[in-house]
């Protein structure tokens, strides 16, 4: 607004063509930078000092620090601007599974789908030849030793169970167990 005003154009007209009030405009020309933004940004400089001096340390630990330097704040505003920033502990915890990676899409889904009159996608599970579509699932089931899956693969064409695989936890062994009985178990075409 500043170079439009610098350029002739009027503040009044700027003002109503972005939508704007003109008092807040002035008032933000007055002081650009609240109250609250300046004692933010000394919080945040009292914490990376603290960061800076002792890179090992979270958030709670760099907290302690900038109170001891004289800047006072509660424990989720140093959370919060440790986060934004990405000032994180050198030493994480541990991360567990496949470390929150999401699920693509599926693999192979667009085989069985089919677009019907009205434009919406179906599914046919339909085959015209042996080993052309498979079918998987996992069940739970709760025994009195405990859980046990079941992993099976059925064959479209032939509506036969082709391979499976019983264990009594879910891991990927089991998963390749159950693909190799599958390809013991049916012959390959042409072979």
């Amino acid at each position: 607004m500043k170079e439009l005003a610098a350029d002739g154009i009027p503040v009044t007209v700027t003002c109503r063509v972005l939508k704007l009030a003109r008092q807040p405009y002035y008032r933000w020309l007055q002081s650009p930078v609240t109250g609250a933004e300046l004692e933010e940004a000394y919080r945040a400089n009292a914490l990376f000092d603290a960061h800076r001096d002792d890179p090992e340390f979270g958030y709670r630990f760099l907290l302690d620090e900038a109170r001891d330097a004289g800047t006072v704040m509660a424990e989720r505003t140093a959370w919060r601007i440790c986060s934004q920033l990405g000032w994180w502990s050198a030493f994480g915890k541990p991360k567990r599974g496949k470390g929150g990676k999401r699920p693509g899409p599926p693999v192979h889904d667009d085989l069985c789908a089919v677009v019907d009159d009205k434009g919406r996608v179906r599914h046919e599970f339909t085959a015209d030849a042996a080993n052309e579509l498979w079918l998987t699932d996992i069940t739970e089931h709760r025994t009195g030793e405990g859980k046990l899956y079941l992993c099976a693969i059925k064959d479209v064409y032939s509506n036969r169970i082709v391979g499976y695989s019983i264990s009594d936890r879910m891991k990927s062994p089991a998963r390749g167990r159950c693909a190799r009985q599958r390809r013991r178990q049916t012959p390959t075409p042409g072979r």
